[in-house]
């Protein structure tokens, strides 16, 4: 087991912390790599990743971080040898204004508060991707997806494959359907090379879904079982898996799902939860017979397994809960059947 993470420097040198196959492809990827909105929960390990992976390599690049920073936050990027460009992506007089570069990581995108703002969410997740893709139509792109695109699956399989027919429920899900359909598009006529990565879903110890489930328990709150299991994995594998992705990128799109290897049982993550942290773990509903899951396999055989298994996950998430580590407030909301965030 790794020693416990003290503090948030800790984690985001843990989180950026690049593999040998990052090093290698971003060794071998020629070009500057822009990243379209860097500014999210991912987005600043993965700009960082990128940088210690490329000096690794001995190879000089720009890396260059585009987003509103509304909160101010350039300082911490450029700290860390990132170029930050402001903009807001949907004002296409603003995009044009982007400077080339060979390699774009797409990350922008919206999920929360969609059932309150639709026209908003499709714009970002369906229209924003063509601005991108007339933009840089002679870069390669990786862009970032969700295994939402699916739809719920039996959770007596392995989870929903690359191949699978998607079945999105409600208009988040959609509207990221729409957001590859369109990649696809520009891909096709424009001949962009392409990766769509499928996460689901990325965890640390600030967000993501054993966040969720730690925070219900440490603060007395009940379970709610009807979602009853669940994929995820270390931001910081998910993050390795995306810059390995440059090596992949194809016309069409080359899909993958991004996730670990594990179907976990929310009950099972919840009672050691409880366990580690000493509280009391009270369930609702029981576990339906389906799930949001995706098969990793794809992923795994190209980039190799996850550094950070979900045990180690659990004892982190466990201690920095219960320690009163800093917590993004950005809920998952990943026991939504019905498709509404």
């Amino acid at each position: 087991m790794k020693v416990a993470i003290q503090s948030e420097e800790q984690l985001d040198d843990l989180l950026s912390e690049p593999t040998a196959g990052v090093i290698e492809t971003l060794g071998r990827l020629k070009g500057d790599l822009i990243i379209l909105g860097v500014a999210g929960k991912m987005g600043p390990t993965l700009a960082r990743m990128a940088r210690r992976a490329s000096e690794a390599a001995g190879v000089r690049r720009r890396i260059i971080g585009v987003a509103r920073f509304s909160a101010g936050d350039e300082t911490a990027f450029e700290a860390q040898g990132i170029e930050t460009i402001r903009c807001d992506l949907l004002q296409e007089d603003e995009v044009a204004k982007l400077p080339e570069a060979a390699n774009v990581i797409f990350m922008a995108g919206m999920k929360f508060g969609t059932s309150q703002n639709e026209s908003a969410t499709w714009a970002m997740n369906s229209y924003l991707p063509g601005v991108v893709c007339r933009k840089f139509r002679h870069s390669r792109i990786v862009a970032f997806s969700t295994g939402n695109v699916y739809g719920l699956t039996s959770v007596q399989g392995s989870g929903s494959r690359e191949d699978d027919p998607c079945q999105p429920v409600g208009e988040y899900a959609m509207s990221c359907l729409g957001r590859e359909r369109v990649f696809e598009y520009f891909s096709r006529s424009f001949g962009i090379p392409m990766v769509l990565i499928r996460l689901n879903y990325a965890s640390e110890l600030r967000y993501g879904v054993l966040v969720d489930l730690a925070r219900h328990i440490w603060n007395g709150e009940m379970i709610d079982l009807s979602m009853g299991y669940l994929n995820t994995i270390w931001q910081g594998d998910a993050n390795a898996m995306a810059l390995q992705a440059f090596d992949h990128v194809a016309v069409p799109p080359w899909v993958v799902n991004v996730t670990g290897p594990e179907m976990l049982s929310v009950r099972r993550v919840c009672e050691q939860f409880g366990q580690l942290m000493r509280r009391p773990v009270r369930f609702t509903g029981t576990e339906g017979d389906t799930a949001l899951l995706s098969d990793a396999k794809r992923g795994l055989e190209l980039f190799g397994p996850p550094r950070i298994n979900p045990d180690q996950m659990i004892e982190w998430v466990a201690d920095w809960v219960a320690g009163g580590g800093r917590c993004l407030n950005k809920p998952t909301h990943f026991e939504s059947r019905d498709g509404r965030f």
